[in-house]
């Protein structure tokens, strides 16, 4: 990586994942498998055109994990378009002033039944490249 703003990017978001105490190192216990992890990278833009920031994601490929082995079911808490819809409706209706916010790193707050282990991101330090991240 060569510009410096994308690896402040990639240090903002490590830093985001270790304070919500996303993963522990650990090494991979016999029988289990590392699903992989990636980046992704997204400059904001500010209304007028500007760069705003630039961003980097980090998360694991799930779509390599196997229903049964390494998860038994999904669940996304969004609302549904409906609800959202009859909110407005009813805000509208009744005068309400209507706000919208953003949780930062709202994905990271939840807790995992099951064991799910993923490769440690590129750019970690080398010490720690024959562990794992238990998510």
């Amino acid at each position: 990586m060569q510009d410096e703003r994308w690896v402040e990017a990639m240090k903002k978001e490590i830093q985001a994942l270790e304070q919500n105490k996303t993963w522990t190192l650990e090494t991979l216990p016999e029988g289990k498998r590392a699903i992989d992890s990636k980046w992704m990278y997204k400059i904001k833009y500010k209304p007028n055109g500007e760069i705003e920031r630039f961003k980097a994601r980090f998360f694991t490929r799930g779509f390599a994990q196997t229903e049964g082995v390494d998860f038994h079911d999904t669940f996304a808490p969004l609302a549904k378009l409906v609800t959202v819809r009859t909110l407005i409706t009813v805000a509208t209706k009744k005068n309400w002033i209507i706000q919208q916010f953003d949780v930062n790193n709202a994905f990271l707050h939840g807790d995992l039944e099951e064991e799910v282990y993923m490769k440690i991101p590129q750019g970690f330090s080398k010490e720690n490249e024959t562990r794992v991240c238990r998510l």
